[in-house]
C-alpha cells in the first residue's frame, strides 16, 4: 500500500469520524450561525483549489498546456448558460482537439 492510500484512507476515516461525533458533541444544539457560514464555504472553496492545481500544475511546476484552454472554454460555456453535461463535453473537446494539434 502506498502512502498516497495511506493519507486517503486516513483522511476518509477522519471524516467518518467527526462525521459521526459532530452529532453527539453537539447535543442536539445549532451551530453557531459564523461557523454555519464557514462550513458552506468549504466545499466550493476546495473544489476550486482542486481544479486550478489539476488545470495549472505540472509537478511543482506551473504550465499553460490544453488543460487551461478547455477550463476556459468551460466558463465560456457556463457564461452562455449551457447545462452540465454540454460544459463537461466543451472542455473535454478542447483539451482533446489542442493536444491532439500538438
Amino acid at each position: 500500500m502506498t502512502t498516497t492510500w495511506l493519507v486517503v484512507l486516513g483522511a476518509s476515516a477522519g471524516t467518518i469520524v467527526l462525521k459521526g461525533l459532530a452529532p453527539g458533541a453537539l447535543g442536539g444544539r445549532a451551530l453557531p450561525p459564523r461557523l454555519t457560514a464557514v462550513m458552506a464555504l468549504l466545499a466550493p472553496t476546495l473544489l476550486a483549489a482542486l481544479i486550478v492545481t489539476n488545470t495549472f500544475a505540472s509537478g511543482r511546476h506551473l504550465t499553460l498546456d490544453p488543460r487551461a484552454a478547455g477550463l476556459a472554454a468551460a466558463v465560456g460555456a457556463i457564461a452562455l448558460r449551457a447545462p452540465v453535461l454540454v460544459v463537461i463535453v466543451v472542455a473535454a473537446a478542447t483539451a482533446a482537439v489542442l493536444r491532439a494539434a500538438t
